[in-house]
């Protein structure tokens, strides 16, 4: 896979079925919104939670293509943030935390590449997995 039109087409074909879900032992991926620059995933879990994933074309300098897996944990001013980076530190070797907005964000780039696609589809599962764990520890809704 070396392009962003390449990754998209895997998206679209592996989480966007006829039935609209693909399914991976106990969770489900489905495609909520899609477009140009941006998909937005819907991963729900057998305990009746969820998390979106967004998954974004980005472009380094103007002329390398990368894609980012982002997902939203939560409100930056409803946290202890170094209580949820220390468990993070603890819990996780893919995705790094930052605050976007009001929000604190599991993200995770990878250049387009060269990429492998177990290199683009374990990140997404981590960061999803992830942000869905800190969502629960820290802030107790399933809102993202």
């Amino acid at each position: 896979m070396a392009t962003w039109e390449d990754l998209l087409a895997f998206v679209r074909t592996e989480y966007q079925l006829a039935s609209g879900t693909v399914e991976d032992g106990e969770t489900e991926y489905r495609i909520i919104e899609d477009n140009d620059d941006e998909v937005r995933i819907l991963v729900e879990y057998d305990d009746n939670r969820s998390q979106i994933v967004i998954v974004y074309h980005e472009q380094l300098d103007g002329h390398e293509d990368w894609v980012q897996v982002i997902s939203v944990c939560g409100r930056a001013s409803d946290v202890d943030l170094q209580r949820l980076l220390e468990e993070l530190g603890q819990t996780s070797v893919v995705c790094g935390a930052v605050i976007i907005g009001e929000h604190v964000v599991l993200r995770h780039s990878l250049p387009l590449v060269n990429l492998d696609i177990n290199e683009f589809t374990d990140p997404l599962n981590f960061v999803a997995e992830t942000a869905d764990h800190l969502e629960a520890l820290f802030f107790r809704n399933d809102d993202y």
